[in-house]
């Protein structure tokens, strides 16, 4: 089966600095990938690249078979990729609901079909109470749902999840990883980005993991826990902290 993502040796590069160097992998449909490292590690920047605010400096990125490196991010996600920030920045002065209408409008013909989708993505995410509230004013749990909320409004196939739990308390990390699970039961897959090894452990069915800007390591959560490469490079700093 081809894989829903697939990245052949990608490298990017930064003036004369490396920020990614010959990374290969891919994501199969229907789980969730997790991807951990230490800060620094290229994650946020493999991101970049596969969602095309970065082209690869060298290699080749594919989504559902096709060759999508040097794509545009907004052909990207019309093709069903949708990414989330780790700086949540929403339409400040618009209400939850409005915020998730303006993302629907990638797929719908109308506003009514646009705020059916958008409704649909609310109650998935717990935000439906707050649909009228004006996003400014939500505390930062619900500002990283309705991070979310928007991705998901866009109908993806895939959503890139950068630190989506950074920040919260544990009620709210509780809440967000059944969130996740839900979205893996509408059979949209994941890839998540997490320094809490509680929550990437719990969620994850499989882990990869870079170090300075290369693959150290990937298998089950239990392989990477058990693997002395990545607890030298990070689980033994992160147990310890």
């Amino acid at each position: 089966m081809t894989p829903l993502l697939e990245l052949k040796n990608v490298s990017r590069f930064f003036g004369g600095l490396a920020a990614l160097t010959d990374v290969s992998f891919d994501v199969r449909k229907d789980e969730i990938l997790g991807l951990i490292g230490p800060n620094g590690a290229g994650k946020t920047t493999l991101f970049n690249v596969v969602n095309g605010f970065y082209a690869p400096s060298k290699g080749e990125v594919f989504f559902k078979g096709s060759r999508i490196s040097g794509l545009k991010p907004h052909r990207i996600c019309a093709l069903g990729m949708a990414r989330t920030f780790q700086v949540v920045k929403p339409l400040q002065r618009m209400s939850v609901l409005d915020n998730v209408i303006a993302s629907a409008f990638l797929r719908a013909k109308n506003k009514a079909e646009a705020e059916a989708i958008a409704t649909e993505v609310l109650l998935l995410t717990g935000l439906n109470d707050d649909r009228d509230v004006i996003s400014k004013g939500l505390p930062l749990g619900k500002r990283k749902r309705l991070e979310i909320a928007r991705a998901l409004a866009t109908k993806p196939e895939l959503i890139l999840l950068d630190e989506s739990f950074a920040g919260l308390n544990p009620t709210e990390q509780n809440e967000s990883i059944e969130i996740i699970r839900n979205i893996k039961g509408n059979s949209i897959t994941i890839m998540i980005i997490e320094h809490n090894m509680k929550v990437i452990m719990s969620i994850s069915d499989r882990i990869m993991v870079l170090n300075y800007g290369e693959k150290i390591a990937e298998g089950s959560p239990d392989e990477i826990r058990n693997n002395p490469l990545v607890i030298e490079a990070y689980l033994g700093e992160t147990q310890n902290a």
